[in-house]
């Protein structure tokens, strides 16, 4: 025998759920808006050399990454969008499995 629930028993099993794609989508929005402001912050002239250099030195570790270059920009632009979709869609997914059914 089915039992039928309730219309607010079963928008209660619901409540505290995340979208997985909602929850990705504002994650790689987020990963984006960071990515750049950090590109950006590599030609600010108001820091030493040295901290320049370091600065474009820890964009030099993604691999295909060079400055001035818009190939290279967007390859990094990829691998922000496609690890921040990951993570956000795995964060997502580990808090709806943590909640009780």
């Amino acid at each position: 025998m089915t039992r039928t629930v309730p219309n607010n028993e079963r928008s209660q099993a619901t409540i505290g759920k995340l979208s997985t794609k909602k929850y990705a989508a504002l994650c790689v929005l987020g990963g984006e808006v960071a990515y750049f402001l950090c590109l950006l912050g590599g030609f600010i002239p108001m820091r030493n050399a040295e901290a320049t250099k370091l600065h474009q030195m820890l964009f030099e570790t993604l691999p295909g990454f060079a400055w001035f270059s818009v190939g290279s920009v967007l390859i990094g632009s990829a691998y922000v969008f496609v690890f921040a979709w990951i993570a956000g869609w795995y964060i997502a997914w580990m808090h709806n499995a943590s909640l009780k059914n």
